[in-house]
């Protein structure tokens, strides 16, 4: 039994409803639901009974309910009291981040974990994604901040909450730029910049319905701030996130989402079953205590 799978019923327990408490945890009905199910085969007990109305407790349901929430209450203090207790760690954190609303909240984290831990110190690497895995497979990089879609099956991570949502950076005299939204058929016909990384690149061109070779594509990038120079001098018009911060550094630039609505989420990852400094042991310690509050 997983320390997750306990905070998994007590939001379905607190919720009283599969649904709802998805939604909150961030995963997926059926998801959560077989998750349930197996909590009870290894019990060997019915803890939910589910009805149209959603889900009530039974007897050994609200027994479970209450030794699951001391046992949560017990890690997490657990947890604190050993951050508490190395309060005089040292050492470097090497991280990595993409462009993407994520980012402040991971600015946040660093902040808040710095003043906690004044003698620890951060190298920050800001890389397309898939440099950022590269690294940390390699052992160069710590903790990374990515962009979905990301194969996870290496890596420990949380979903952060924030929605990021695609669209299209043009200049404001642009003939579409009093859009307040974009059709493939509307976009496609002009010059396009598009990210390097593949597996986003392939999901644009799968919203535009239309391969490369039918496309006028003068300029693809891994990060977007030097992208945006290129949407100034009007070479093209650039596919990004509204999270990204360059896309606020020019008054004369416009940000408009794609229809239907495409969004993305950031996750924080680090790789599974590895020995990390006691620094970074303890910075994602750090995270995993906020879990509840970001994911």
């Amino acid at each position: 039994m997983e320390l997750r799978t306990l905070r998994y019923f007590l939001a379905a327990a607190q919720e009283e409803n599969i649904t709802r408490a998805a939604d909150i945890l961030h995963i997926t009905q059926p998801t959560l639901s077989r998750q349930m199910m197996d909590l009870e085969r290894e019990l060997d007990t019915t803890l939910m009974l589910r009805g149209k109305n959603g889900l009530t407790l039974t007897d050994e349901g609200i027994f479970f309910r209450q030794r699951a929430e001391e046992i949560v209450e017990l890690v997490d203090r657990l947890e604190q009291a050993f951050a508490e207790k190395n309060s005089d760690v040292s050492g470097v954190i090497s991280i990595g981040a993409t462009e993407s609303v994520g980012s402040r909240f991971f600015a946040k984290l660093i902040k808040q974990f710095s003043e906690k831990y004044p003698l620890v110190q951060f190298n920050l690497y800001n890389e397309m994604a898939d440099y950022i895995k590269d690294r940390m497979d390699k052992g160069l990089i710590d903790v990374g901040l990515l962009l979905e879609p990301v194969d996870t099956s290496k890596y420990d991570f949380i979903r952060l909450s924030q929605k990021e949502t695609w669209g299209v950076l043009m200049r404001d005299d642009h003939p579409l730029a009093g859009k307040e939204s974009l059709t493939q058929d509307e976009i496609s016909q002009y010059p396009l910049i598009l990210p390097l990384r593949e597996r986003v690149r392939a999901e644009i061109l799968n919203w535009l319905n239309r391969e490369e070779k039918d496309l006028n594509i003068p300029l693809s990038y891994t990060l977007l701030s030097n992208a945006v120079l290129l949407v100034e001098e009007g070479l093209g018009c650039a596919f990004c996130l509204d999270g990204a911060l360059a896309i606020h550094s020019s008054p004369h630039l416009r940000f408009i989402p794609i229809r239907p609505e495409h969004t993305t989420r950031s996750v924080l990852v680090w790789k599974k079953n590895h020995l990390f400094s006691p620094a970074t042991s303890l910075f994602i310690k750090e995270i995993n205590m906020l879990r509840t509050k970001i994911e």
